[in-house]
């Protein structure tokens, strides 16, 4: 077992962090109802460095009881910067309260009232500094195999490790009987997905996806105007993001020593890169690469995987399609009540099978569904976008990204996570109104709605019930981009019917020393 890092130094760090804070009212610590410390939930975090981090802040209202990472070097220099969250928190609290009228910043939270925006913020202050006190005190653990058969106290997982891992983990302490969040895209392949809703359902567990627009209020404002039947029948629907660039690389070969011919075709140039950053680099002090390989092939390490960059490899994650699939996709499968596609067809930028491609246009068909009509859902990344609606003039989509339905009375935008939904053209948004509010309010973040499940208060927001099948969705368009065709898929019998290398794609073979623990 590979020895964790002392703790001393984040405890001094921390302590360094804390220190000179605005106390924050204890009150808005996890929101509204702030509970005693006997109704607190023992969380551990697996994969604790990224979005872990974010996950834990908004957790930190509980007791944070293990942290595990093969990494803590990197982990350390992460929570180091907790500091300079908290100046920024305090100086968004000043600023709240010396002009609460303020224009509010683009983003999911634009739609909140000035006093919302105060609350969230001084949550968020309180949440950082809690979390600077208890990490420095969890138990840490390199393998989570360790962590769930040695720490009998933990009652909720934290799953934000890279997509490879995340059934492993998350089967492994659902087994145990630990309620689960984990991070999106639920898992690595269709089969890890109907895996873990199966294992959801026979445990009775809390489970969560962490898609966290799905409990925005302008989320769910989106899915009523959509189920009220303000834009007619939806028959199109197309969805874009700017994500893989600038965020992390796609389109590499493989780092290794390649032949290289004097020529300067493209191959020749993926020859040439492959050459250029070829190299015998040392894993990073502390670190358990074996244990970041998991279940996925034995691949050397090279720091143009970790930190932080292996989401573009396939061996590890599920590119710009599996990232914000889960934010974007996620709003038309759930207002239109998809169901599984039928057809799913991935059109690429040059794809060489081992890093995702700079760019794809995955196009979707979905069949009637009662008395609503059939779907051709198209998803575009690394650049391309939709058509511009007619009814924009000139105004250019959202950059970053969003949804936009076609619908036979009008069209409907949505941002990123499901924000700032508005109907067009805008004659059409301002003599429709608010919709008629159909779906409860989360008046929690995302995470501590889970917590609220796990109590049994309230139902989880995204459970794996919906966000398997959802990521199943989503992997798909993996599928047909690995097998190369459009395909057939009988989700019935969880099979592609034109293509047997395609089936291939639904399910990965586990390095030996792991399991899925079905």
């Amino acid at each position: 077992m590979t020895t964790v890092p002392s703790r001393r130094k984040f405890l001094q760090s921390a302590a360094a962090a804390a220190a000179g804070v605005t106390i924050v009212p204890r009150h808005v610590l996890g929101g509204t109802g702030y509970q005693a410390p006997s109704d607190t939930f023992n969380v551990a975090g697996v994969g604790v460095g990224g979005m872990g981090r974010s996950n834990l802040t908004a957790l930190a209202s509980q007791n944070i009881v293990a942290l595990c990472d093969v990494d803590f070097g990197y982990v350390d220099r992460k929570y180091a910067d907790l500091s300079s969250q908290l100046e920024q928190a305090r100086k968004q609290i000043a600023t709240l309260k010396a002009n609460p009228n303020a224009p509010p910043p683009q983003g999911p939270g634009r739609s909140m009232t000035p006093a919302a925006r105060l609350e969230a913020a001084e949550r968020r202050a309180a949440n950082v500094e809690a979390l600077i006190a208890k990490a420095g005190k969890a138990k840490r653990y390199q393998d989570y195999r360790q962590m769930l058969a040695e720490q009998k106290d933990i009652d909720g997982v934290v799953v934000a490790t890279p997509d490879h891992t995340h059934a492993a983990v998350a089967m492994a302490a659902m087994s145990l009987g630990k309620h689960v969040y984990v991070q999106k895209p639920l898992c690595w392949s269709v089969h890890e997905a109907r895996a873990l809703a199966k294992k959801a359902a026979e445990t009775k567990v809390a489970t969560q996806m962490g898609n966290q627009g799905h409990s925005l209020d302008d989320a769910r404002k989106g899915f009523e105007y959509i189920q009220g039947g303000y834009i007619g029948d939806v028959k199109e629907v197309h969805i874009w993001t700017n994500r893989p660039h600038s965020y992390w690389p796609q389109g590499l070969p493989r780092p290794a020593a390649t032949p290289v011919e004097d020529k300067w075709a493209t191959r020749d140039i993926a020859n040439r890169l492959a050459n250029a950053m070829a190299g015998n680099f040392a894993v990073p002090q502390g670190m358990a690469w074996d244990l970041f390989l998991g279940p996925a092939p034995e691949v050397p390490y090279h720091p143009v995987y970790h930190p932080g960059q292996w989401r573009g490899w396939v061996d590890w994650g599920q590119g710009a399609l599996g990232d914000m699939g889960a934010h974007l996709v996620d709003h038309p499968f759930w207002a239109l009540e998809l169901g599984m596609p039928t057809t799913i067809e991935t059109v690429s930028t040059p794809f060489n099978g081992v890093c995702y491609p700079t760019a794809t246009m995955t196009h979707y068909q979905f069949a009637a569904r009662g008395s609503k009509p059939a779907v051709k859902l198209t998803w575009y990344d690394g650049g391309f976008k939709p058509p511009l609606p007619e009814e924009l003039g000139d105004t250019p989509l959202v950059e970053e990204g969003g949804v936009l339905y076609i619908g036979s009375k009008g069209k409907l935008l949505q941002d990123t996570y499901g924000a700032n939904p508005r109907l067009l053209p805008q004659s059409l948004h301002d003599s429709a109104g608010t919709p008629k509010q159909t779906l409860p309010r989360i008046a929690t973040s995302h995470e501590m709605n889970w917590v609220e499940a796990a109590k049994g208060k309230t139902p989880a927001s995204s459970p794996f019930e919906y966000a398997a099948r959802l990521t199943e969705v989503m992997l798909l368009g993996i599928v047909s981009l690995r097998a190369g065709t459009k395909i057939h898929y009988d989700a019935a019998s969880m099979r592609v019917t034109n293509s047997e290398k395609a089936n291939d794609f639904l399910r990965r073979e586990y390095r030996t020393g792991w399991t899925l623990s079905e």
